[in-house]
């Protein structure tokens, strides 16, 4: 009986620090290119994660805003921001056109299969991750307006 508590703590245990590590997941650029999420998250500086779709209009509201402040938050901290489609395969044709008429200055990659959004457990978007060093240091789901603030704090705590 003690053995088996033992492996279940022990699976437990793996369980919550694979979520609190960037999985190695393969995502699709919009040229349909691949690119590993950990390449682009295994890096000194500070990342973030915005899982969104095109028919999310806080996503959108959420991405809009960062993109207003994003050439500062990157001058002082170094941080890029990944906006990460989750679009699916009735929406993915939106993307591009959606992305074309926006003047977001961050990298867009399409979870075309949601394996990275399932990968992290996310149920609702927007959902917001911030990673280092391919680990991730905070997570926040939803969308209110001024939410970049504290985002922004988070960043600067764990920019070098």
């Amino acid at each position: 009986m003690k053995i088996k508590f033992s492996i279940l703590f022990l699976f437990i245990g793996l369980l919550m620090n694979a979520q609190n590590k960037v999985p190695s997941t393969y995502l699709e650029t919009l040229d349909g290119d691949r690119t590993n999420i950990q390449t682009l998250t295994n890096t000194d500086h500070v990342t973030v994660l915005s899982f969104w779709a095109t028919w999310c209009m806080p996503c959108l509201k959420e991405l809009d805003a960062i993109s207003e402040v994003y050439a500062t938050w990157q001058k002082e901290t170094g941080v890029e921001v990944i906006a990460i489609s989750t679009d699916d395969q009735r929406t993915q044709k939106r993307v591009k056109p959606l992305i074309n008429g926006k003047s977001w200055g961050y990298t867009v990659l399409l979870d075309t299969n949601q394996d990275l959004k399932r990968s992290f457990n996310i149920t609702s978007i927007p959902h917001t991750i911030v990673v280092k060093n391919n680990k991730v240091i905070y997570r926040h789901s939803g969308y209110v307006p001024g939410a970049e603030k504290e985002l922004y704090e988070i960043i600067k705590e764990n920019s070098n």
